[in-house]
């Protein structure tokens, strides 16, 4: 809450993400925001309350039991952030349905499995990379749209058997799921188009099983372990926490290199490692900014009087959390590769933890250093502070990461 006692409005837009988080961490560790839409909710932004909460009973994930607004209908299809509260899975669901649909899923991003994924994973970087160099010297090209985000949604599609063809619809509605600049019609509507076209995908998988993801849930489907709408609802979840988080993740590790040469030296010496500047970048740079949408079950008493009402949306500022100087210090936000507490947050904590968070470290650990070793002089085509927010307060990302592969051109 700001002194004048209203609360604080999230920048929809997502401007100026840190900035933000910055603000909202001197305000508090737990600050009431206005969400679009006029929805009232609390960011938590603090790193040892947001890890409390995370594993609080009295908090909880489900708004079709613990959000009246929701519930009584006053929060419509069109709200920008709707598909965070509609999508029917174990993102939203909690206890004994969040075990079920979690173990349905789990073993597909076990430690076999994933490992198992290697080969596929190198095979598409190298693709990716032959690409990359086959584009003209000298001219600046969009590593997101060319490396960052095609490698995270090709592996996803991939395990889960999404067809080529079906592929740009429904990467094009990942986009818009976590646009929240989307007037409220078009929201709404992609909602609409995404389920319908996880539907033909689930249509198309019980007319021709095949060995991936989709094919083992609709067959879960037909044994009754899960209902129609769970099933899209995972495909959703899965599908987008598997290729804009780990996007976000890859551009930003790309940045603070680029920005920052002589955490560079010591990687490119040995005195650090690449699991380095994937944890260090997790921590500084949170992938989720704003991770939406937890409930307060009953009322939360916090330590410095604050309340969190019953049936309240909660936020984890990620943003805020892993820049928290109670917890790392007065360097903070500070990319330091050296660093010995890297510990974060941005996969969550407790229950709700990524179920994807080996495959996305496992992605990073092989993209990034090929990158680098294949173009050892990259190099920023505009300064880190004119690269364009990408137009979402949920994300930490940018729209685009115009780059020179082989170093600035002189002259």
């Amino acid at each position: 809450m700001r002194s004048d006692g209203c609360p604080y409005v999230i920048d929809r837009a997502g401007t100026d993400v840190q900035g933000e988080a910055a603000q909202l961490r001197t305000l508090g560790s737990a600050v009431e925001v206005e969400l679009p839409g006029g929805v009232r909710a609390w960011s938590i932004n603090s790193y040892a309350l947001a890890k409390r909460l995370f594993a609080d009973p009295r908090v909880a994930k489900d708004p079709r039991r613990h959000w009246p607004a929701f519930v009584n209908g006053d929060i419509s299809d069109d709200w920008p952030l709707i598909s965070w509260v509609k999508m029917d899975s174990m993102t939203i669901n909690d206890g004994a349905d969040h075990r079920r649909l979690r173990g349905l899923i789990a073993p597909d991003f076990g430690p076999r499995r994933i490992e198992a994924q290697r080969a596929m994973i190198e095979g598409i970087v190298a693709d990716l990379l032959d690409r990359l160099a086959a584009q003209p010297d000298g001219v600046p090209v969009d590593l997101r749209s060319n490396y960052a985000a095609p490698l995270p949604a090709q592996m996803i599609c991939e395990l889960f058997g999404v067809p080529e063809d079906a592929r740009p619809g429904l990467l094009r509605g990942l986009e818009l799921a976590v646009d929240t600049t989307l007037p409220p019609e078009v929201a709404a509507a992609n909602v609409r188009e995404w389920q319908a076209g996880l539907q033909s995908l689930v249509d198309a998988k019980r007319m021709a099983p095949a060995d991936d993801m989709t094919s083992r849930l609709v067959q879960a489907l037909d044994a009754d372990q899960l209902n129609d709408s769970e099933v899209i609802g995972s495909l959703f979840n899965v599908l987008g926490a598997g290729s804009e988080t780990v996007m976000n993740l890859m551009t930003k590790a790309v940045i603070a290199l680029l920005t920052h040469p002589e955490q560079r030296a010591l990687l490119d010496t040995g005195q650090t490692s690449w699991d380095d500047v994937i944890e260090e970048t997790l921590r500084v740079e949170a992938p989720i900014a704003q991770l939406p949408i937890r409930f307060a079950v009953s009322d939360i008493e916090l330590d410095d009087g604050v309340t969190i009402r019953a049936g309240t949306p909660i936020l984890m500022c990620l943003a805020s959390t892993g820049r928290d100087p109670q917890r790392y210090g007065a360097d903070a936000d500070t990319f330091d590769l050296g660093r010995a507490d890297k510990e974060h947050l941005s996969f969550g904590y407790g229950a709700h933890f990524c179920i994807g968070a080996s495959l996305a470290r496992l992605e990073a650990s092989i993209a990034l250093p090929a990158l680098f070793a294949r173009f050892p002089d990259l190099a920023l085509a505009v300064p880190a502070d004119e690269l364009g927010p990408a137009g979402t307060f949920i994300m930490n990302g940018h729209r685009s990461l115009p780059v020179f592969l082989n170093g600035k051109p002189t002259g």
